[in-house]
Parts: C-alpha cells; structure tokens; sequence
C-alpha cells in the first residue's frame, strides 16, 4: 500500500481507534497457492496491548478454504478500510479556480495488519474468542454465555493473529492547504452521505487549524 508523508498515520493511537472501530475487514490467507483464500470476517481485538499492536481474535465456520491455507503457511494479511467519501472534481476548486480544472479524488482510511495466525481447537480458547467478541459486539445486551451452545463448537474454529506489522494510510486532503481542506468539509456536511461524516470527521481531526 502506497502511504504519501501526508497520508501517514498521526500516531499508534489513531490506528488502533479506526481498527478497532471498524471491526470488520478481509482476512488474507496466501498459503502456498497462486490465488490468496479471501474471507470477509468480524474480529476483536485482544485487551492486551501488545507491540507493534494487539492480537486480532476471530472465529470461522470449519468448512471455510481458509484452514487448508493456513496449513500451508501461517502468515496472515487482515486489510481494514473504510470511512470513505467520494471528493468530486468541483470540490477541489475554491476562490476564483476553475472547477472544471479539479481533480477528483477518494477520502479513506486504510490498515493492513500482517502476523502469524494460530488456530484455535481447544473448547475454552473458541469459548475465550466468542465470549470476547459479545463483549465488544454486544457490551449492553443481555446475552446467555456461549458455553450454552457448546454442542456447536465443532463447527467453527478460532484464530488468533499475533501482528508483527502495521501499515496505516489516513487519506483525507493532508496534501493541499487549509483552504482547500475547509472547501471540502463544508461540502461534506451538506452532502451528507454515507460515509461523509466520518470523512469529514477524519479531515477535521487531522486538520487542526480548521
């Protein structure tokens, strides 16, 4: 992933907020194939605040292509985005600049995570995954402990992603000046969209002259 100076993440904090946040992205498996497994997956992540980052916890159906995968070759790509808004070319213009002359552009942000994966068998370490991810999925919800379903455990099995290397992209304008910026958040607010707000919220935080 290209990260532009600009683009880089302010801080280890910023990273761990937007992943953490997201809760969502695509699980990279490449094995030793030519086409990488794919899978699209919720995960957690550890309470403990490992360096360079914490551990992903995640479960996934036993069927899943991913296992063959990992017993190929345990390293693992996690790639979150999101927070995007699509910057129109008339955006980029401000003052008396021709709005037909800007260029477009996409605000998101961007993390890719790369570790060892560990599958998790056991009972208790599957029991360990699902109890911490209610508790972050669903901490104000009254919800019977897994343990309830434990004839169903057979089916799915557990990983643990312990993160040698992190790359984050944080890409909301950082490369043109404060005028521009401010163009672009305004017309944010009033478009709207999903995902515009937390752009805007992105561009804002990143850009604290505005």
């Amino acid at each position: 992933m290209l990260v532009h100076p600009w683009d880089a993440p302010l801080n280890d904090d910023e990273v761990r907020a937007f992943v953490r946040a997201q809760g969502f992205g695509h699980l990279v498996v490449p094995g030793n194939r030519e086409v990488p497994v794919v899978v699209p997956t919720q995960f957690v992540l550890d309470d403990v605040d490992r360096a360079p980052f914490p551990d992903v916890l995640l479960h996934l159906a036993r069927p899943n292509p991913v296992w063959a995968a990992l017993d190929e070759r345990a390293t693992v790509v996690l790639s979150v985005a999101g927070d995007w808004a699509y910057v129109p070319s008339a955006w980029k213009a401000v003052g008396d600049e021709d709005p037909a002359l800007g260029i477009p552009t996409t605000y998101y942000a961007a993390v890719q995570l790369v570790g060892e994966a560990a599958v998790l068998d056991d009972d208790e370490a599957k029991l360990d995954v699902l109890r911490r991810q209610l508790a972050v999925l669903e901490p104000d919800v009254a919800h019977a402990d897994p343990s309830v379903h434990v004839r169903r455990l057979a089916g799915i099995r557990g990983i643990r992603i312990r993160v040698r290397e992190v790359t984050g992209k944080f890409k909301y304008g950082g490369n043109v000046d404060g005028e521009h910026r401010r163009a672009v958040a305004e017309r944010l607010a009033d478009r709207g969209g999903a995902g515009d707000a937390a752009a805007r919220a992105h561009l804002l935080r990143r850009s604290p002259e505005l």
